[in-house]
């Protein structure tokens, strides 16, 4: 059973702290969207302009003909988002554009009618 079936099932009535530690509990709706805010946050600018992605590299943060350009990499720092590894990859880290265009348009309500179909239809 996926994600998507876990939480059309269960609704509201299972919530789990998250992050953990941090005293705010959400259902799985919330958490899945909470993951995907925190990793398309790796790849947006943040308050001063730059993109945890490319970590110190003056390049790709400031440069006019790189700094748009956006590379999937193979893993990440798990302290500053830093793209380490492979730098053209299109297998997991490309899912971030797949679930910021679903939770830009999914609500928990479309979730639980339709279920399924709200994900993938």
């Amino acid at each position: 059973m996926n994600a998507s079936a876990y939480c059309g099932y269960y609704g509201d009535t299972l919530r789990v702290e998250c992050p953990t530690g941090s005293g705010r509990f959400m259902n799985l709706f919330e958490v899945a969207e909470e993951i995907s805010r925190r990793l398309a946050n790796i790849f947006l600018r943040n308050a001063s302009g730059r993109r945890p992605v490319f970590g110190g590299s003056t390049k790709f943060q400031e440069d006019p003909h790189w700094r748009d350009h956006l590379l999937f990499y193979e893993y990440f720092h798990g302290d500053n988002g830093a793209g380490l590894g492979a730098s053209h990859q299109s297998g997991w880290t490309s899912l971030v554009a797949r679930t910021m265009h679903i939770f830009e348009r999914l609500t928990p309500e479309t979730a639980l009618a339709s279920g399924r179909k709200a994900y993938f239809g």
